[in-house]
């Protein structure tokens, strides 16, 4: 079963849905205009270790880069990504 990911603006955040099941979110903040603060990154303790979050932080920095945004990772997990990802 592969991860479904939905954004929702209003709520500020992406969700991972496996199936119908909500297995966590990335949540952020807009503080500037041309910016993107990705604040908190959760998933359900019986799928964490199976690389869920990255797909879901992969996600929201696809999404900041589309819309020209500067990210500000206060998330750990999401700095994390940064520092092995620097591509991204």
């Amino acid at each position: 079963m592969s991860l479904e990911i939905q954004h929702d603006t209003s709520a500020q955040q992406f969700t991972a849905y496996l199936g119908k099941e909500e297995i966590g979110e990335l949540a952020y903040a807009l503080p500037e205009e041309a910016a993107i603060d990705f604040q908190h990154t959760f998933i359900e303790q019986e799928y964490r270790g199976k690389g869920y979050a990255d797909q879901l932080i992969k996600h929201g920095l696809e999404y900041a880069q589309e819309k020209g945004l500067n990210v500000i990772a206060t998330c750990q997990a999401v700095a994390s990504y940064l520092e092995r990802h620097p591509q991204a």
